[in-house]
């Protein structure tokens, strides 16, 4: 024999308090119920949408370079080789350069 862990009431409850704008974290806590165990519900009652991450744009270890050389205004050219440095030992110069420069 099945247990059942939500009724129907409470399914059409949970979509109904997420179409409309209420957190998952928010129908979890109301139900006693764990915000996993809502989601996987959302999601196979077809109306969960997950949260996009917004990842920002890296800058390339050319770019930084570019910073370096025009702050100190060298030709870009000349410190061509410092793009085999890391990526953290760069922005680290590049900070250094621009706001102490």
């Amino acid at each position: 024999m099945k247990t059942v862990n939500y009724t129907e009431e409470q399914i059409k409850q949970i979509v109904e308090q997420y179409v409309a704008g209420i957190t998952v974290e928010d129908i979890a806590a109301g139900l006693g119920k764990s915000v996993k165990s809502i989601v996987a519900k959302l999601a196979r009652e077809g109306v969960y949408k997950a949260k996009t991450k917004v990842a920002s744009a890296r800058v390339t270890k050319a770019d930084l370079v570019a910073q370096i050389a025009n702050t100190l205004q060298l030709d870009p050219k000349s410190l061509e080789s410092l793009t085999k440095a890391s990526h953290e030992a760069l922005e680290a110069l590049s900070n250094k350069v621009m706001f102490n420069g």
